[in-house]
């Protein structure tokens, strides 16, 4: 099955009081496995950055003055996502900021039954503990030493790890395969030789082995099985 895995970063909280999306970073995944593809873009807002926003995600206002507006790369976007669910931290905020955007250009919004919320997993998997993405890579072991500042690109695909891990973790080419007998398939993202079956073994007795038994049993003495003949 085919999902992607996104991040935002935004001017603020809060779209429907003027904040903006500046970024967004897409992974694709297959089975739950990348693929290698995905989608990166930075906007121009067309508003002051905030010092606070910035400090988290460090785009500055000279950085995004030459960046496109959402609505230039909004086709290559939902291209790009197509009608796959979408995964997300916390994904009621990235959702929102993505609809809002969507709507400021005039395109409709992605359905939110397409959400799927890896905070909300991560809550009921382990409740009581930190669920921020940093805590998550830490707790499943993946590799967050890149990560200086809030980046949409480098949290997709450090999520789309912890994703994994939170839904039962990376198991390649358990599903039944048909037809491929002999052949190189992809499954899971991955190229697994299939072979052929070997023919069944013959687990009969030969006749010389059957007539050696018969004398063995004939040389016990008192046999179990004699006594209930």
């Amino acid at each position: 099955m085919r999902e992607i895995v996104f991040d935002t970063e935004t001017t603020g909280l809060n779209p429907a009081g003027g904040d903006r999306m500046v970024e967004i970073g897409c992974v694709e995944i297959f089975n739950r496995v990348e693929t290698g593809r995905h989608f990166h873009a930075y906007f121009n807002p067309e508003r002051p950055m905030p010092s606070e926003a910035e400090a988290v995600h460090g785009l500055t206002n000279v950085f995004l003055s030459d960046k496109p507006k959402f609505g230039e790369r909004a086709g290559e976007l939902l291209d790009f996502i197509a009608d796959s669910p979408l995964v997300a931290h916390n994904a009621s905020f990235d959702f929102g900021f993505l609809n809002h955007e969507l709507g400021q250009c005039g395109r409709p919004p992605v359905c939110t039954s397409r959400m799927i919320c890896t905070l909300v997993l991560a809550r009921t998997r382990h409740p009581g503990a930190k669920h921020s993405l940093d805590a998550l890579c830490t707790r499943f072991g993946v590799d967050r030493s890149q990560r200086i500042k809030h980046g949409a690109l480098l949290d997709a695909q450090l999520l789309a790890q912890v994703y994994v891990e939170l839904t039962g973790g990376r198991q390649i080419g358990l599903g039944l395969v048909a037809e491929t007998q002999g052949a190189d398939v992809v499954a899971g993202g991955a190229t697994v030789t299939v072979r052929e079956p070997r023919p069944a073994r013959p687990h009969h007795a030969a006749a010389d082995e059957l007539e050696r038994h018969r004398a063995f049993v004939a040389r016990l003495i008192d046999p179990l099985w004699a006594r209930f003949a």
